[in-house]
């Protein structure tokens, strides 16, 4: 009792001669480490119950039909919404039994419990969304002081909030998709994008979102699951390849720290010098003149928790979450392997192990390997993370490259599957990136702008060659949305299956004469 006495007095003592100082420097020090901001272990779990916990999953491709039926498949699953875009899917859906199934290895796993909601595309011209009740060949201009056009519901549509999104289309309909549900998001919603490629959410925060006040909360995330079409119907996926899902939040710009190296306005401005940019990595030799900044801080919000542990629970998913750093770095690098696998196997038409052991396509792969190095190692989002240079070297990225190519050398491509479906490919988020990063760096990527170039122009060649012998009919929309078929239209009179099809008969002129009592159908 004696000696826990003294050791009482003894440090009462020790306190009272602690200088005022040094007492407000500790009390500093421990309020940091408790900060609502700070991101910690105790913060993550500590997570207070959700009000809303149901997740709408939009884009019911294989990739959407992959997710919806893992997160059903977790013990107490949280209600799934899957937003159909048009309503010839959405007719089939509630004429099915509204299921959906996943092959794996020839065992097809049912699972049924989903809700579905038509949410139609909004139409975009010239990179401008075109309004509701107007002609589809002009936009309506948006009035002084609005943001776009009005966000009101289609008929059909849902106005219900939508607190978790999940996007799972094409890079190339994101923007279209998350219009129609603009008026559903608030600056509590959390949108978690599964897309190949860079600069959509970005895209999305210009064009959908410019306020940051009422701007919801983005989640990134990394596929590498192998999904295809499967023969069992159109709600029916194969899990063809075992992989991961990789997870990251993106700092919101409300919560940014003004010190963080991942603000928009730090970056390298254009110089008009068309020489070699000179090396510069602050991670190698820090200058004391101007100290890193500190990492980005962020408030974790609750549907921001919901939504990443209730992914992290599905064993199937085998989801990782990452820190924003790490999560660019790995996206980044898939996108260094889309960069080549992808564009040259709809150049060439083949599939990805066609890249292999031929050494004019690796002279080819060197050359855009260069300019994706040295633009990836050039952003100012990385000068503060050491290794860089080493990782993004043009020759480990090669064996990257090589070593992604031979495991999936029996593999077609995502982007030859859509250019052999006449679709349009995600070339603009992948090599488009890196020219638009690279110009906005002072770095010409000609390699990577031809290759761009020449996916497009295959894809328009495609198009063009599917369309050919179809008959050719005038859309004319009224504003009321009325379609004016025209009378007489222009085909070849050679095409036998065109002269046979529908009610309408061929005439000496080589024109279809439309049969009105027929709807206005060929």
């Amino acid at each position: 009792m004696l000696q826990k006495r003294r050791f009482t007095f003894s440090r009462q003592a020790a306190e009272r001669e602690m200088s005022h100082e040094d007492r407000e420097k500790t009390e500093n020090m421990a309020g940091a480490n408790h900060t609502p901001t700070g991101r910690d272990a105790t913060d993550f779990y500590r997570a207070n119950p959700v009000l809303d916990r149901r997740i709408h999953v939009m884009g019911v491709g294989n990739v959407g039909i992959f997710v919806a039926h893992a997160l059903r498949g977790i013990p107490n699953p949280p209600p799934v919404t899957l937003i159909f875009s048009r309503w010839d899917k959405m007719t089939e859906w509630t004429e099915s039994p509204q299921r959906l199934t996943v092959v794996t290895e020839g065992d097809a796993e049912i699972r049924d419990g989903y809700d579905a909601e038509i949410a139609i595309p909004r139409i975009r011209y010239h990179g401008k969304e075109v309004g509701l009740n107007a002609s589809s060949a002009v936009p309506i201009e948006p009035e002084s002081g609005s943001q776009g056009p009005s966000q009101e519901a289609l008929a059909g549509e849902s106005t219900e909030p939508i607190r978790s999104l999940i996007i799972c289309s094409k890079a190339s309909f994101v923007l279209q998709g998350i219009s129609s549900v603009k008026h559903r998001l608030n600056k509590d919603s959390v949108i978690l994008f599964l897309q190949n490629g860079l600069g959509i959410a970005e895209e999305v925060s210009k064009e959908i979102f410019p306020d940051p006040e009422t701007r919801p909360h983005y989640m990134i995330g990394i596929n590498s699951h192998g999904v295809n079409n499967a023969t069992g119907g159109d709600f029916t996926t194969t899990h063809a390849g075992f992989g991961t899902i990789s997870l990251g939040i993106l700092p919101h710009e409300r919560d940014r720290d003004p010190s963080s190296p991942y603000e928009e306005d730090l970056r390298f401005t254009a110089s008009k010098d068309s020489g070699p940019v000179q090396r510069s990595s602050p991670s190698d030799e820090l200058n004391p003149d101007y100290p890193p900044p500190s990492s980005a801080k962020f408030h974790w919000t609750s549907y921001e928790r919901h939504l990443l542990r209730t992914i992290l629970r599905a064993p199937v998913l085998g989801a990782t979450s990452y820190s924003p750093p790490d999560l660019l770095q790995l996206q980044l690098e898939k996108l260094a392997v889309n960069c080549i696998v992808n564009p040259l196997t709809v150049l060439l038409d083949a599939r990805n192990g066609s890249l292999l052991y031929n050494y004019a396509l690796t002279r080819t792969m060197r050359l855009l390997l260069a300019e994706i190095s040295l633009v990836i190692r050039s952003l100012p989002e990385l000068q503060y993370i050491p290794n860089v240079q080493s990782r993004f070297d043009p020759g480990r990225l090669e064996t990257v490259v090589v070593g992604v190519a031979n495991r999936t050398k029996d593999n077609i491509s995502s982007m030859l599957a859509d250019a052999r479906a006449g679709r349009q490919t995600e070339i603009d988020y992948i090599n488009g990136w890196i020219v638009q990063r690279g110009e906005e760096l002072g770095i010409r990527c000609l390699m990577n702008y031809m290759m761009m170039q020449l996916v497009k122009g295959k894809s328009v060649m495609i198009s063009q060659d599917t369309g050919d012998g179809l008959p050719l009919v005038e859309d004319k929309r009224d504003l009321n949305g009325n379609v004016d078929i025209k009378e007489k239209v222009a085909v070849d009179t050679k095409d036998d299956a065109t002269k046979q099809r529908g009610k309408g008969y061929v005439s000496a002129e080589g024109e279809i004469d439309v049969d009105k009592n027929n709807g206005g159908r060929l």
